[in-house]
């Protein structure tokens, strides 16, 4: 019973951290066209991704060339802890 419910949580951090992987993306991407600031779903998109953004500005330099790495980092960093929170609740459920 329990081991199922920890299963099941892996399975919700799981998609929680791939679909705000895809947010960070569609972000990155919009801010290459630069779309109406005004449009809500670039509101809801900036309000969701700019936290993380400036977190990992904070803790190291991401720009390069005038070329902004901060959706990368953010990116791989959400698909490192995916694996490892994904990993560590298999193992609780397994033991």
């Amino acid at each position: 019973m329990m081991g199922s419910i920890f299963a099941g949580l892996g399975g919700i951090v799981h998609s929680l951290i791939s679909v705000y992987i895809w947010v960070v993306i569609i972000g990155a991407l919009l801010s290459w066209v630069r779309p109406d600031p005004y449009n809500p779903i670039v509101q809801v998109i900036n309000r969701l991704t700019e936290p993380a953004y400036r977190l990992v500005r904070r803790m190291m330099p991401t720009v390069f060339n005038g070329l902004d790495l901060a959706p990368l980092i953010l990116i791989i960093l959400l698909q490192v802890a995916d694996v490892l929170l994904v990993n560590i609740i298999n193992a609780v459920v397994m033991s």
